[in-house]
């Protein structure tokens, strides 16, 4: 399964002339395109899908949608593997 999955931009650069992003996703973080994306700033929520963000979302969605995701076990599907590189334990998703 390939989802659309929320992240918080953390750097941008440039890598052979195209705006890339360092996008964390609740931990795991990955680079992403920001070529469609031309506004998103650091800081910033976007929605990824197979590799290219596509979209602005607002904090409180993003967080939602990745506790979500992580209950269902659907970000362990999506990355692998992977294990975050830091834990959001001090962060409480709003309700």
């Amino acid at each position: 399964m390939c989802l659309a999955v929320p992240g918080q931009v953390k750097q941008i650069f440039e890598a052979n002339g195209t705006r890339m992003g360092r996008v964390n996703f609740g931990g795991i973080e990955k680079d992403v395109c920001l070529a469609y994306m031309p506004d998103i700033a650091i800081g910033d929520y976007t929605i990824v899908h197979v590799g290219f963000a596509i979209t602005k979302v607002d904090e409180e969605a993003a967080h939602k949608t990745l506790a979500l995701f992580r209950e269902l076990g659907m970000l362990d599907e999506e990355f692998g593997e992977e294990r975050p590189v830091e834990e959001e334990a001090n962060h409480e998703v709003p309700h």
